[in-house]
């Protein structure tokens, strides 16, 4: 049974007994937003050709992303990188040639773009496409939901415990010390693009759980 009043013993007593347990809660949500990763990468002999081959296929696909309605502040730089490429012959060192990556993080706000957005940059040059997330615009409204939950799975597991053992349990809880954190976005694992007639990509659901561990005191 449940005791909320004040004519019992305050819960604050240095003698109280206490029932400590953890609560869960879970709740699903249609993510409405995505991230990719894409970008070029070029090898050449000569770096200044590799570089300049590479600002072309980059230029054209910020260019293409743009005509798809995605913002040009919704396309950032993520990696820009130069390797120096080598081979080995009868143990000695020779010179290869030049690797220049050049990675864009790009944020889709509708999300059933995010496959035409794969095949765009494609069409545009791009040979390397990862890390496709998917997240929800507003992920504290639903982690605040499950938090809820969490709240309500804690308050029965220890109701359910007084009660088998004949006590009082006091219904507000002497202390919540939260354990979750914010939902982390779904990966859609992916890899060097190999291009396709079209890029079915299904964002699923976004499971977001909270946890809590709750001290209830009883008499």
């Amino acid at each position: 049974m449940y005791y909320p009043g004040p004519m019992y013993p305050s819960p604050f007593n240095q003698n109280r007994h206490i029932i400590e347990v953890t609560g869960e809660g879970t709740v699903s949500a249609a993510p409405d937003k995505s991230t990719i990763v894409l970008g070029a990468v070029t090898e050449d002999v000569s770096l200044s050709k590799a570089q300049a081959e590479n600002a072309k296929i980059l230029s054209n696909i910020i260019d293409a992303l743009v005509k798809l309605t995605i913002p040009k502040e919704h396309i950032q730089t993520v990696t820009y990188r130069i390797d120096i490429r080598f081979d080995y012959e009868e143990g000695k060192q020779i010179l290869k040639g030049y690797q220049v990556t050049h990675l864009l993080q790009v944020t889709i706000d509708k999300i059933e773009l995010t496959g035409l957005v794969v095949d765009t940059a494609v069409s545009q040059g791009a040979n390397s496409i990862s890390n496709i997330q998917f997240i929800s615009a507003h992920p504290e409204t639903h982690y605040n939901h499950a938090l809820t939950l969490a709240i309500k799975n804690a308050e029965n597991k220890a109701f359910t415990i007084a009660k088998t053992l004949g006590v009082t349990l006091i219904h507000n809880p002497l202390q919540i010390q939260e354990e979750s954190h914010a939902p982390e976005p779904i990966p859609y694992q992916t890899g060097v693009y190999v291009k396709s007639a079209a890029t079915p990509i299904e964002p699923g659901e976004l499971k977001i759980s909270a946890a809590l561990k709750a001290k209830y005191s009883y008499f």
